[in-house]
């Protein structure tokens, strides 16, 4: 998939306050996942979406000046290159920009998104040095209401996040399956030391995940509205994310990692 074919861009507006946003939710639970991949001085690692590079500078703090950290993304035009930090504007339906082995490989919210994640995940199990760790994050459900500010609300919240689901997101290649697959692909794949965990948290109006999922919606405004949104529901939409009346079950996300045996 292109960026052109990508739902998602991350270098506009819209698409960089998504990426910070979710850094600032998500950033915390990734670290303490990567943790148990007792990332090393003097190891070579591989971030895959890495946005900003929060991960990607967290990362390379671990690995030293004796190590490296190739960050990868279809728009690099927030990342940094610093010591130890190798940057890449790449398309990874095109391969891997440069050849592994890698100590750990981490992707966070991005094979969900590639109509050919089953052949970019063999590729990055062989890529994999021996004791090397994959580290997958990736969401499987999208927002769902608790309470509303009215009965109305409630429903016009579902119909925005149904259509996004079940038309949008897979006509974009979208795999919301592919989280709950992970797990017994890595197992397939030979790679031991498994464990997932499934993690989602409560969020209300007018908050940061209110702003990540209206930059996301203003991102698929076009596609939605031919799927069957009106302009009245998707304002109403955006409106019900700045409402602190507004309660809801943020995106529900898998992380899991395996290792490849020694």
């Amino acid at each position: 998939m292109s960026g052109s074919e990508y739902l998602f861009d991350t270098g506009s507006p819209q698409g960089q306050e998504h990426v910070t946003g979710l850094e600032s939710i998500l950033d915390a639970k990734t670290v303490e996942f990567l943790g148990v991949a007792g990332i090393e001085p003097g190891q070579r690692c591989l971030e895959l979406g890495a946005g900003s590079g929060s991960i990607a500078r967290r990362m390379a703090e671990r690995t030293g000046a004796a190590g490296t950290v190739v960050a990868v993304d279809l728009d690099t035009g927030h990342l940094v290159e610093r010591p130890g930090l190798d940057v890449h504007r790449h398309d990874i339906n095109d391969g891997l920009p440069v050849p592994g082995p890698f100590d750990v490989i981490h992707a966070r919210l991005v094979l969900v998104h590639l109509p050919r994640r089953e052949q970019i995940f063999e590729m990055l199990v062989d890529a994999l040095a021996p004791g090397g760790w994959l580290v997958l994050g990736d969401c499987y459900r999208l927002p769902q209401p608790i309470t509303a500010p009215g009965e109305a609300d409630e429903e016009v919240f579902r119909k925005v996040w149904r259509i996004a689901s079940e038309i949008v997101g897979p006509a974009a290649g979208q795999d919301f399956g592919w989280a709950h697959r992970a797990y017994r692909r890595m197992a397939a794949a030979g790679l031991d030391e498994l464990y997932a965990e499934d993690f989602s948290e409560t969020a209300a109006g007018d908050g940061p995940h209110g702003r990540i999922s209206a930059a996301l919606v203003r991102q698929a405004e076009a596609p939605l509205l031919a799927a069957g949104c009106t302009p009245d529901e998707l304002a109403r939409f955006h409106e019900l994310l700045r409402d602190p009346g507004m309660r809801y079950w943020f995106f529900g996300i898998v992380y899991t990692r395996g290792r490849k045996p020694r």
